[in-house]
């Protein structure tokens, strides 16, 4: 009896660390279970972010792309403005000297000995009599015409 009882209880102490290996391992799975589930939701968060990185990845290559080939566009249409600015400045310099030497000569004493060497007073026209004459009888035939036909624009 003695063994029996004996042997009962050892039965019974290994039932109860069965049980309670048992739970421990049950809740070691379920604890197993639930990283699973984070884990999962992690990387599905982690591979959204991934593929949205790489979308933008792309725009942003294609946006660079696009601003260099604008900027190459800039920088030669900005080296065409700036030779174009250079020939004016040049153009304008060789205008000036040219002008300032034809003051220069101009208002020299040699082109004023020669001006007044060629100017004759008396070759002038002072009036004009033929002209006149001519012009006083148009004005009476328009303004009679203008009378008769009583419009005053003519």
């Amino acid at each position: 009896e003695s063994n029996l009882s004996a042997s009962q209880k050892e039965e019974m102490a290994n039932q109860r660390a069965y049980e309670d290996l048992k739970a421990a391992k049950e809740a070691e799975i379920a604890a197993g279970q639930a990283q699973i589930e984070a884990k999962t939701g992690e990387l599905a968060d982690t591979d959204e972010k991934n593929a949205q990185s790489k979308v933008d990845v792309e725009d942003t290559k294609a946006s660079l792309s696009a601003d260099e080939q604008f900027l190459m566009m800039l920088k030669e249409k900005c080296q065409m403005t700036d030779k174009e600015w250079e020939e004016r400045q040049k153009t304008r310099q060789l205008e000036m000297e040219a002008v300032s030497k034809a003051l220069a000569v101009l208002s020299g004493d040699d082109a004023h000995d020669l001006f007044t060497k060629t100017f004759n007073p008396a070759l002038l026209q002072r009036e004009s009599s033929q002209n006149s004459d001519r012009r006083a009888a148009a004005s009476k035939l328009l303004a009679g015409a203008a009378s008769r036909l009583h419009s005053p624009r003519l």
